[in-house]
Formats: structure tokens, C-alpha cells, sequence
């Protein structure tokens, strides 16, 4: 039996014409697990916390405080969506490395096809999280700032704040890279890292690796959301300049 690693998801078969690949299935079993959690922790809420709903506002609560550091004023705006992304990406990390994740499924034309793969494996899914996240951004500096927010990326005043807009336009797509392929990039080379250590020694030895990729898994997911709340807080930043200026005009006069 030979090692076979594909950069891409396979295919597993298709419902209408859309492509199910084992990521994809990944993804579904990630939504309805946070999904029963969900309910769960909020079925029955008592004014006193107990079980599952102790441990979700545990973890919310955890969560606001850290990203409050981040963000400061703002961060009753941003909290929801950048809690969501830390949460989703931890479990879809984790879930990746699940027993029979990558080594159930079957064989076609002699290769084998795993029937799951880890979501954030696949450069599809970390490319639709980060526009996701860049269009939260946008979305956050117009729901902020107005049409006021328009001039970080189009201004005729002069030239050089003509240019530095279209270097904005630049940079938030550049994001979406960034966003995308150091994401993919360190789940997929721990997959394929676990796949390796496993084909080659599997008892015992890819343990202190598994336990690596855990860590990693945190991290990532902890990047992906403070970059987020970052740059979430850079798009309305300029709010908080253009009061204090026009708090300082009156006094200069």
C-alpha cells in the first residue's frame, strides 16, 4: 500500500449537479455538531449556570474579554462574528484530527479516497473565511462610518491620496490571500505531517505530534480571529479620530 496525499479535496460524489468532496462532508458534521452544542447549552438556561450552558458562557465569557483587549470600545460590534470565526475554525481544526479522519473511506481506481478530510485543509474553505471576513471588515467601517468610509479607498483631493487609496484597494485583497493560504497552509502541513508519521511508525510515535497539531489548531484559529478584530478595529478607527478633531478644532479657536 502506497502513501497518496492530494492537495486538493476529493470528490465523493455530487447532489444535483454540486460536488460533495470530504471536506465538504467535513464541514457538515462541524455545523451540526456546534449546532447540537448550540441548543443544548441554551435548551433549558437557568439564572444559575450548570453543565453545558456553564461551559459555553465560560468559553463566551473567556472570549469577550480577550478580544476586548484587542478591539477595546468596539468590540460589542465586532464580538459575534470573530467569537463565530474562532469557534468554527477550533472545532474544524480539531475534528481534523479525529480517529477515521483520513483513513476511512474507500478505494477508487486504486487510490485511496478518505471519506473525511479536515474543512480548513481545503484552500476552498479558508479562501471563503477570509472574504468573508474582509467583506465583516467593510461591512463594519459603512455601518460606522457612512459613506465617509469610502474615501480610505477612492479620493480625488490630490494625487498622492489618490494613489494611497488604490494601495488600500491592494491591500485588502491581499488580505484574502494572507488569510487564506497561512490557514491552509499550517493545517494541511500538519495533515500531511500526521499522514507521514503514521504511515511510517503507526503506534505511539505520532502522539507527541498529534498533541502538536492541538496546539496548532488553537493558534491558528486564534490568528485568523485577532487579525480579524484588528483590522475590524483599523476600518473604524477613523471614527474616533475625525470626533477628536473635531473636538479640537473648537478649543484651538
Amino acid at each position: 500500500m502506497t502513501l497518496h496525499i492530494s492537495l486538493a479535496a476529493e470528490k465523493l460524489g455530487s447532489i444535483g449537479g454540486l460536488p460533495i468532496t470530504n471536506s465538504l462532508l467535513t464541514t457538515w458534521v462541524v455545523m451540526l455538531l456546534l449546532a447540537l452544542f448550540s441548543l443544548k447549552a441554551t435548551w433549558n438556561m437557568r439564572m444559575i449556570p450548570s453543565g453545558f450552558q456553564l461551559f459555553a458562557e465560560t468559553v463566551v465569557g473567556g472570549l469577550y474579554d480577550f478580544f476586548s483587549s484587542v478591539v477595546g470600545v468596539h468590540v460589542k460590534k465586532f464580538f459575534p462574528f470573530i467569537a463565530t470565526l474562532f469557534i468554527y475554525i477550533l472545532v474544524a481544526n480539531w475534528v481534523g484530527l479525529l480517529p477515521g479522519v483520513g483513513t476511512i473511506g474507500f478505494f477508487h481506481d486504486a487510490l485511496f479516497i478518505p471519506m473525511f478530510r479536515a474543512a480548513t485543509a481545503d484552500l476552498n474553505m479558508t479562501i471563503a473565511l477570509a472574504i468573508v471576513s474582509i467583506i465583516a471588515m467593510q461591512y463594519f467601517g459603512f455601518k460606522t462610518l457612512g459613506m465617509h468610509y469610502s474615501g480610505r479607498f477612492i479620493s480625488f483631493k490630490d494625487p498622492i491620496t489618490f494613489a494611497v487609496g488604490l494601495l488600500e484597494i491592494m491591500s485588502d485583497l491581499s488580505k484574502v490571500l494572507s488569510f487564506a493560504f497561512r490557514l491552509f497552509g499550517n493545517i494541511f502541513a500538519g495533515e500531511v505531517l500526521l499522514a507521514v508519521i503514521a504511515f511510517i511508525m503507526p503506534f505511539i510515535v505520532p502522539l507527541p505530534f498529534l498533541a502538536m497539531e492541538l496546539f496548532v489548531g488553537i493558534i491558528q484559529a486564534l490568528v485568523f480571529s485577532m487579525l480579524s478584530a484588528a483590522f475590524f478595529s483599523m476600518a473604524v478607527s477613523h471614527e474616533d479620530g475625525e470626533q477628536h478633531n473635531r473636538g479640537a478644532v473648537p478649543h484651538g479657536a
